[in-house]
């Protein structure tokens, strides 16, 4: 393999031009301002963030982590600034309709930007930020380029840790303790794939291990004492409430969801989707029952849901075929979508992993999707296993949540025809900038995965036994809804939640633990679920509407997907 230099949309672009096969638009004219303004940005934003590069495809800055230091900061800041002010000379009205929706969202992103600097203050009060674990792992997970180019470059950014681990000590102030004991579990797995993981990959190449030594040591050494800052400086002054409150959640999420919804307009929807949801349970669980015994007192709904559950929740996976059932479920998936012509497939690989212990913690499983720039298209599903200081207790719990009729919807969501499938849709999607394709709308994103969800088991994609776990994680994605908003914004207890996880969504302990966990972490992006599973299955009954039922879902699908990822409600603009 020759050494990567980067895909033909990424020279035209950092040529500044990032017009080839797109409609030519005269020198002068807003169309022409808008794209040179987003390329500049873009540019900008890559070589400010070279973590993103990486990920997004652009590997020039391969060797460098970001600065985070108060220049740093303020480099970062002028670029956001810079882009509003051009984009403040634009007439958004007279952009032909694909660079009208990326100028908003190219708004939305750098006012987000901007926000966060002054008001919520992230870097203030965020340790898991500053893990560098991910920055190293992309350049040993995608074989992008040679190994030894990529080990290079590796060699590059551990130099750079010690420094970059300098700055975040020097910008966090008081983080709420879950966000410092979540950095400080997170960076175990970072100083592991620094010492072993890296050692693997340089003993493949002759003479990179002792080459790579000296940087592997001084990286490793900062990691530990930045490991020992926060358990012993960082973790007692870890004084800051988690929630978000009032003020700063509404705008946090209206700046996630690129919409104008506010709190109470997603709890309101929320809460009346509740109901209807534990009917149609109710409803899957007696066409199970009447088939498994016929006989049985079915009256009392909650408990109906909850025996068909506990029935389905015993054929289940372990930790050691966990990923061997997965690549099988894939394979179910991916023929099924093809025999009902539910949308295309794409010929990009996808491989199921286990997921890397610095990034563990959060969520039980991930897509890691390849970015528009990136040559090779290989996507990762990752799966957590449950963690090694778990008793039996907690890891027989964590598998009859997961069993064997859950991680085949799981797979669907994470896999095909869910993230997989969309991100590589939205990957061949051209314009004249590739705005939306770096920025994806996290709620188009998930929305397409749980609209997926249904899509396969309303098709009857693994019989009644899936539909009920579709419907028990559409209760959750409902329920997903209410927690951030609740817990951020109405005090809501951690009983509270547990409550409502598992007697009004049927959960199992674990998983309520686990969510009330990463409620706390990750403020607005649980609401993402819902609102955009809502918007797309919306935006299908209104075109239903104007144009009757759809008769080739193929075609429709695939011409939902064509759009890259945008925020759900541009979706009107795009299919009239």
């Amino acid at each position: 393999m020759s050494k990567n230099t980067g895909p033909t949309r990424r020279e035209i672009l950092l040529a500044g031009v990032g017009m080839a096969a797109m409609p030519a638009f005269s020198a002068e004219s807003p169309d022409t301002e808008f794209v040179a303004a987003a390329n500049d940005y873009i540019a900008k934003y890559l070589e400010n963030n070279p973590e993103a590069a990486t990920n997004a495809g652009d590997h020039r800055y391969d060797g460098r982590l970001s600065d985070h230091s108060e220049a740093g900061r303020a480099r970062t800041l002028a670029v956001h600034q810079e882009l509003l002010n051009r984009l403040d000379a634009i007439d958004p009205t007279r952009l032909q309709i694909q660079n009208q929706i990326d100028y908003q969202i190219a708004r939305n992103r750098a006012r987000s930007a901007v926000w966060n600097q002054f008001v919520l203050r992230e870097f203030e009060w965020d340790p898991t930020q500053y893990n560098p674990g991910n920055s190293l792992y992309l350049l040993l997970e995608r074989d992008f380029a040679p190994l030894p180019d990529r080990l290079e470059s590796l060699r590059s950014r551990l130099d750079a840790v010690p420094e970059y681990l300098h700055s975040a000590k020097a910008n966090l102030t008081n983080p709420p303790r879950i966000f410092t004991e979540t950095a400080i579990a997170q960076n175990k797995g970072t100083l592991s794939l620094v010492e072993k993981l890296t050692a693997e990959e340089a003993a493949k190449v002759p003479g990179m291990a002792d080459k790579l030594a000296p940087s592997q040591q001084r990286a490793a050494a900062a990691l530990r004492e930045w490991g020992e800052w926060l358990e012993k400086d960082l973790r007692p002054r870890s004084d800051r409430d988690f929630r978000l409150g009032p003020v700063l959640f509404p705008t946090k999420l209206q700046f996630t969801l690129d919409s104008e919804l506010t709190p109470h307009e997603v709890q309101k929807r929320a809460e009346a989707q509740l109901e209807m949801a534990q009917e149609a349970i109710y409803q899957t669980a007696l066409v199970l029952v009447r088939k498994w015994a016929p006989s049985t007192d079915v009256s009392d709904m909650g408990k109906t849901v909850r025996m068909v559950l506990d029935r389905l929740a015993e054929p289940r996976p372990s930790a050691a075929d966990v990923l061997a059932k997965a690549e099988q479920d894939v394979k179910l998936a991916t023929d099924f979508v093809r025999t009902n012509n539910l949308v295309s497939v794409p010929v990009t690989p996808l491989q199921v992993v286990p997921m890397p212990e610095f990034q563990r913690g959060v969520a039980v499983a991930t897509c890691a999707s390849p970015g528009p720039l990136e040559k090779r298209g290989q996507t990762f599903l990752n799966i957590s296993p449950p963690p090694e200081n778990w008793d039996a207790g907690q890891v027989t719990s964590f598998f009859r949540e997961y069993n064997d009729y859950m991680l085949k919807d799981l797979v669907v969501h994470e896999g095909m025809p869910g993230h997989y499938l969309q991100i590589a849709h939205a990957n061949r999607f051209e314009a004249p900038t590739i705005t939306r394709s770096l920025f994806r709308s996290g709620s188009f994103v998930e929305g397409w995965a749980v609209y997926a969800e249904r899509l396969m088991a309303e098709r009857g994609f693994g019989g009644p036994e899936v539909r009920m776990q579709q419907l028990k994680m559409w209760l959750r994605t409902i329920i997903n809804s209410l927690l951030d908003i609740g817990i951020h914004t109405q005090g809501m207890t951690e009983q509270q939640a547990m409550d409502l996880m598992m007697n009004d969504g049927y959960q199992e302990r674990s998983e309520a633990a686990g969510k009330w966990r990463r409620a706390q972490l990750s403020s607005t992006q649980l609401c993402t679920y819902f609102v955009g599973a809502s918007e797309l299955l919306q935006f299908r009954a209104d075109y239903e509407k104007r144009h009757g039922a759809i008769r080739n879902g193929k075609a429709f699908h695939d011409r939902m997907l064509s759009f890259g990822s945008p925020a759900p409600r541009y979706l009107s603009q795009l299919m009239v």
